[in-house]
């Protein structure tokens, strides 16, 4: 898209910090594995063929749907929406764990969290067949296979 639209495949690398050997050898991998020709070149800079004009409206589709699809990924990794399954053991489930919940459903509102109840030894097994996402329990013991943090 880079070298249709700036006419050249070293603006193209120039705008997108590539070079411009890399932009032009994936474009002549692209070329040979669709059988066509996306460009044609002359002295001055490309020209995109019949074929080329063609992959240029389905190609800048992907890539909004690329784009959207990572927006969506990168905000679940920041913790911005999503789903939260949080074992909670009844002891624990007032006081400080009930503050910190609704803490952090303030600062993500996107985020639904859903304590579940049950007892230490349940929730370790959940968050090692990944059933949990995380589990507050008591007592000092390390759980093989789980990041552990003292609270």
């Amino acid at each position: 898209m880079a070298a249709a639209e700036h006419g050249s495949f070293r603006k193209a690398g120039r705008a997108l910090d590539i070079e411009e050997s890399a932009i032009s050898r994936r474009i002549r991998d692209m070329e040979d594995e669709l059988g066509a020709s996306l460009f044609q070149r002359h002295a001055g800079g490309v020209r995109l063929t019949l074929a080329g004009q063609r992959f240029l409206k389905p190609a800048r589709t992907a890539l909004r749907h690329i784009d959207a699809g990572a927006s969506e990924v990168a905000a679940v990794g920041r913790s911005e929406e999503g789903h939260v399954r949080v074992g909670v053991f009844s002891s624990l489930a007032s006081g400080f764990l009930f503050d910190l919940l609704r803490q952090f459903g303030k600062l993500h509102p996107n985020v639904r969290v859903d304590p579940i109840e049950g007892n230490p030894a349940e929730h370790v097994a959940a968050v090692r067949t990944l059933n949990l996402d995380v589990a507050f329990i008591t007592g000092t013991k390390t759980c093989d296979g789980c990041e552990t943090e003292h609270l």
